[in-house]
């Protein structure tokens, strides 16, 4: 079952879709089983995306990427996703120091880090989240402390993908008083001394993503690491997580049109009393909510991927748009587990890992209840009275 046409998209956007479809099968297809059940990255697997032009879309051409906007970015995601959440996300998370360099980076920290990580030679990493800071980023009660030109950090992250295997870490760290004004952001090389890493995590899903517990003691980096200035670190991270909202929602909107395309072949395939199951009204409208869910999905994703390239206002639509498209993608993974059976449920066929790995997109990047809070302000902020 090929996908329905997609006529909002540029011929170029297009052929950029088509390029990535095949890139994500050649370097991912083979090995997607094994890495699964073994909890294997592949950080060469990564390198080869980069090679095939797929990690530096949003990156202006000056800097080694293809200057293109979020909504090609959106379209490459979610074909990498088709093949392997694992990567797509792999991509997204290592996309997030190279937005917050380009959109916020001093020249000379783009000189450094941007052309590597566009061209996939540099695997970045988001450092926010500690086991007593996730929702509640703003409480987050790691260090950094003025040492002459240096700044020393200290701390533990959690949740932290990429951990122990990323080349450039973005920290955030706290170096003034509490709340998010004493929140600031650093760059940190994957080989600064002091910064170690502990429990890699066991996962439902994503198993191909390493999320590793990172561990700060007494890194010192160089004080022209500090993006923006002093207490400017919580805006760097919501800013962020703005952009990485709608790479969630890409991602998603993937798995759902994974998942939409292996039942749909199969429920056309399988007979039952002589019939295709499809023909069955409880599986034909099963997969008809599918394809609905994931087109809605994909639209709102795009609506917010074009505002943002347009420079308008987006974060309550991105909101809405990991929101939507996260809670399709468990729905969409879990009835295409449905439609298939008894064979669902087995790792004979790759809808339980959909499953497995659409279940974390309603939690990362703000879960689903904090884009809902999100979103209720944006409303109260527009509808209500002084």
């Amino acid at each position: 079952m090929s996908e329905p046409a997609t006529i909002e998209l540029s011929e170029e956007q297009q052929a950029l879709k088509a390029a990535a479809a095949e890139a994500a099968q050649a370097i991912l297809g083979a090995t997607l089983k094994e890495d699964d059940e073994a909890e294997r990255f592949r950080k060469e697997y990564f390198h080869a995306l980069g090679e095939a032009g797929l990690c530096g879309i949003p990156v202006p051409e000056s800097y080694g990427g293809l200057g293109l906007g979020y909504r090609e970015y959106a379209v490459v995601l979610e074909e990498i996703a088709k093949v392997s959440a694992s990567y797509a996300v792999c991509v997204a998370v290592s996309g997030l120091p190279s937005v917050i360099l380009s959109t916020m980076g001093t020249e000379a920290q783009k000189e450094r880090w941007l052309p590597g990580l566009a061209a996939g030679e540099l695997l970045g990493a988001f450092a926010l989240s500690e086991p007593g800071a996730g929702s509640d980023a703003a409480s987050l009660r790691a260090t950094a402390v003025r040492d002459g030109d240096d700044y020393v950090l200290n701390g533990t992250k959690f949740w932290i993908t990429h951990g122990g295997y990323a080349d450039l870490y973005v920290v955030m760290a706290r170096t003034g008083g509490p709340g998010p004004k004493g929140i600031s952001a650093f760059l940190v090389p994957g080989d600064t001394p002091g910064l170690s890493f502990g429990k890699k995590e066991e996962k439902m899903g994503m198993r191909a993503s390493p999320t590793v517990e990172v561990i700060l003691e007494d890194c010192r980096v160089p004080a022209e690491n500090l993006i923006l200035g002093e207490g400017q670190g919580f805006t760097v991270a919501m800013s962020a997580l703005d952009s990485g909202r709608i790479t969630i929602g890409a991602v998603s909107v993937g798995l759902c049109q994974a998942s939409l395309e292996a039942a749909a072949r199969y429920a056309t395939e399988r007979k039952q009393f002589g019939r295709a199951i499809i023909d069955f009204q409880g599986v034909g409208f099963m997969l008809a909510d599918m394809a609905c869910r994931t087109e809605a999905a994909r639209l709102l994703v795009h609506k917010a991927a074009a505002l943002r390239d347009a420079g308008l206002p987006y974060s309550d639509i991105a909101a809405m748009a990991k929101c939507v498209a996260t809670d399709a993608a468990m729905a969409v993974t879990t009835d295409g587990v449905q439609c298939l059976g008894g064979y669902g449920y087995t790792r004979e066929y790759p809808l339980e890992r959909y499953m497995r790995d659409a279940k974390v997109m309603q939690i990362v990047e703000g879960t689903n209840q904090v884009q809902r809070l999100v979103i209720a302000r944006s409303l109260k902020r527009r509808y209500g009275r002084d």
